[in-house]
């Protein structure tokens, strides 16, 4: 176990890429705080997976919308389970609309879940690692993130964000024994764009702009390079933003 006794946040952590990461960091011999804003049944139900496997995790119900919640979620996880080794900022959404759609609300809501809440998260966290010399801190980008797609302005705009404010931590806390990475998922099989799967031929679409042919990976594909970066086997590794999509951004 590479993980064993590490105490992990992991947001957004009760569907999707999110649930396949809290599985897998809690297979590691991670101690799991589940986070969700909503859905408490889906995160109970990632919680009772994890402890029928012989794990240990908890579940954490807040939103992560603002930064009084997200010091509210680290004070409450180091008060229950005495600090924070790892944390990943995987908590999204996405709304794809025009330029031309995109309402102020739209344009707040997925830079508040996408980009902000993962800076005060790990502003909040901060202080604990620093006190042992240690932290592992994993943000979920994505392909937007490095390239432009179609009616996706402000999801873009928060995952680009996402990259380089990425590397702009590291440049801060990498001597404090901290280490500050992302990872770039490619087009995954998750629920944010499952009516998108659904329309004829947009998976063919996909498969046919992706070296290894496949449309969407399975979300359990990430979860590999979200132990590595979480384990000591990524100690000497800060401010990168590391691609899982098959091959999508080597076009």
């Amino acid at each position: 176990m590479k993980l064993k006794n590490k105490v992990a946040i992991v947001t957004g952590g009760s569907r999707g890429i999110g649930a396949c990461i809290s599985k897998r960091l809690a297979a590691e011999g991670a101690i799991v705080a589940v986070v969700a804003r909503s859905r408490k049944s889906e995160a109970d139900a990632i919680i009772k997976s994890i402890k029928s496997e012989g794990g240990k995790a908890s579940a954490y119900m807040i939103d992560l919308s603002t930064p009084a919640n997200c010091q509210q979620l680290a004070d409450q996880v180091i008060e229950e389970m005495g600090r924070v080794d790892i944390l990943v900022n995987n908590a999204g959404i996405f709304t794809p609309v025009s330029i031309e759609e995109t309402t102020e609300e739209i344009w707040d809501h997925q830079l508040d879940i996408n980009l902000k809440s993962a800076f005060f998260l790990s502003k909040a966290v901060l202080a604990d690692m620093k006190s042992r010399s240690s932290g592992k801190i994993i943000n979920m980008t994505s392909i937007a993130g490095v390239g432009g797609f179609l009616n996706s302005a402000a999801y873009c705009a928060s995952k680009g964000g996402l990259v380089n404010m990425t590397k702009a931590m590291c440049l801060e806390v990498a001597k404090f024994g901290i280490n500050v990475n992302a990872i770039a998922p490619g087009n995954i099989k998750t629920e944010i764009n499952a009516k998108l799967r659904e329309v004829d031929g947009y998976d063919d679409k996909n498969a046919a702009l992706t070296p290894n042919g496949v449309g969407h990976l399975d979300p359990e594909e990430l979860t590999g390079a979200v132990v590595f970066l979480a384990s000591d086997d990524a100690n000497s590794v800060h401010g990168v933003n590391l691609l899982v999509d098959g091959g999508w951004a080597a076009w």
